[in-house]
């Protein structure tokens, strides 16, 4: 009872709660221009130096509450809002901020401008965890980039930039690499490569299994101890088959009490080896009839 009120409750409220925070470290700096004289222009018709945080996961992640700074004795220099619900990155897209140095213009306007040397900090909701950070060149040119470009597809690893054109709030790797399941798309359209794969492993997997299956019952059969009907012979007992044959014969010339008793003196002969093997339940079977001074219901049946 306490673990349902209790725990268990507490327990998905930890579980969902931790889910953003796991999300969060899919988040990427991707791409800084610290001097803009002829690119990017914000909302106030002004170009200021800008970040862009890229989401490498294939789920939106909510990004508020974290933090960005260019001071690892502050990181908690500039908080990104929670109650603004725009801070969300869907798969694979990126946000930029502006490095304005007035946070007051909006919620991507970040209360510190860039500089070149230093060091760029994306911090976790909890003020303590570093996400991400990249590196601003001291020789970084006006209007170019350092940017970090996409690896491959599946694993995202990066390789960096520096004085490449920028590229606000676009994606920094080729945009005409394919996964490997496009790929498969372009090579087999007609599925036939996967099928057969399909079929082979699930043929072999069938022969590995009735091999393995095989070997465990011989190796049941050997320590189980008991003897076969071909060893049963050998030693002299007669087979299950010719106990059947002359329990067939002895049926159709005597009765069965004589057959009770042949039955009994092969069992104890055979120790057991042609005894089914009995369930040990009883199964009662209510009779038909309503007399309730029926006395033949009470009478025991002789054997036939």
């Amino acid at each position: 009872m306490i673990f349902k009120k209790i725990v268990f409750p507490s327990l998905l409220l930890l579980f969902g709660w931790s889910l953003p925070a796991q999300n969060l470290i899919d988040l990427r700096i991707s791409e800084i221009l610290v001097e803009n004289t002829s690119g990017l222009i914000d909302d106030f018709g002004r170009r200021n130096g800008w970040i862009e945080i890229f989401n490498t996961s294939y789920g939106t992640v909510q990004f508020g509450g974290c933090y960005l700074s260019d001071d690892p004795s502050d990181l908690k220099k500039f908080h990104i809002p929670t109650a603004d619900n725009s801070t969300s990155i869907g798969p694979r897209q990126s946000v930029v901020f502006y490095a304005s140095g007035n946070a007051s213009q909006g919620t991507y306007y970040t209360n510190f401008t860039l500089r070149r040397g230093a060091v760029l900090y994306l911090v976790s909701n909890d003020g303590k965890t570093i996400l991400d950070t990249m590196e601003i060149p001291a020789d970084l040119q006006a209007d170019r980039s350092v940017m970090r470009i996409p690896i491959g597809i599946k694993k995202m690893e990066f390789e960096t930039k520096n004085n490449a054109d920028p590229t606000p709030a676009s994606y920094n790797g080729d945009l005409h690499l394919m996964t490997k399941s496009e790929t498969m798309k372009v090579r087999d359209p007609g599925g036939w490569i996967l099928t057969m794969i399909s079929v082979i492993t699930v043929f072999i997997s069938l022969v590995i299994l009735a091999f393995i299956f095989g070997w465990m019952g011989n190796v049941g059969k050997k320590t189980s101890g008991i003897p076969s009907a071909r060893k049963a012979s050998a030693a002299g007992a007669p087979s299950p088959e010719v106990v059947a044959v002359i329990a067939m014969a002895i049926r159709q010339e005597l009765g069965g009490e004589v057959n009770a008793a042949i039955a009994l003196a092969l069992h104890d002969y055979l120790e057991g080896r042609v005894h089914d093997s009995e369930s040990f339940v009883i199964t009662i079977k209510p009779s038909g009839q309503s007399g309730w001074n029926n006395k033949s219901l009470t009478f025991r049946k002789s054997v036939r």
